[in-house]
């Protein structure tokens, strides 16, 4: 009998995990509407995940509206920046990809490499973000997220190919983009961070954030 009562308590702790994730990434999508709110609502989900995984319920919405205001108030302007790159990358790719001759071999060997590591930067940004101090700037998460990504290239890399195939699960089920546009790449994120956390750690003056 307890150990039935254990199975069912697992599966109550994962149901409301799976619940607590699902109410993040809707209050994600409705802080994102505004083009300018789209990279702080998204620092916001990565800085509270952790509590959303880890089961530690008090205030989720309190944290993550709190974690907004501190993200919108320090990366809005860099948010703007990058939302900006991510369309001009977008439509590049879309454009060479849909044109003929050897120039658009050379621009999509150009785009291409640059995307993944763009991609593989802000994963790093993000996998970082949850370790950040309240002070932490934009030129200093930069930095921090160069560093990981330059340590850690095999996992970011493993995360650069989950989110573009993602990408390619969006264009043919463009409904799942209300599930997972958000938490997707938190979890990836997440996960990049957490293959690295047993292995042998640098001196912390290595990193300072």
């Amino acid at each position: 009998m307890s150990e039935e009562t254990s199975r069912t308590n697992v599966v109550m702790a994962k149901l409301s995990m799976v619940g607590d994730l699902l109410m993040l990434q809707l209050v994600f999508l409705v802080l994102s509407v505004g083009v300018v709110t789209l990279f702080p609502a998204a620092f916001a989900l990565q800085r509270t995940l952790p509590y959303a995984i880890g089961q530690e319920h008090p205030a989720l919405l309190r944290r993550f509206w709190n974690e907004f205001k501190w993200a919108f108030g320090r990366f809005w302007l860099i948010g703007l920046g990058l939302y900006a790159g991510a369309v001009a990358l977008a439509f590049g790719l879309l454009f060479w990809a849909s044109t003929d001759g050897p120039v658009r071999i050379f621009a999509l060997a150009v785009l291409v490499p640059l995307s993944g590591m763009v991609i593989g930067l802000y994963l790093s940004a993000l996998a970082v973000l949850p370790d950040c101090t309240d002070e932490t700037t934009p030129r200093s998460l930069f930095r921090a997220a160069n560093l990981f990504l330059l340590r850690r290239s095999l996992a970011v890399a493993g995360g650069v190919v989950g989110l573009l195939t993602w990408f390619l699960l969006v264009g043919r089920l463009p409904t799942v983009f209300v599930i997972g546009s958000g938490l997707v790449p938190a979890l990836l994120a997440y996960w990049i961070s957490r293959t690295t956390t047993d292995r042998p750690k640098k001196n912390s003056g290595d990193v300072s954030i």
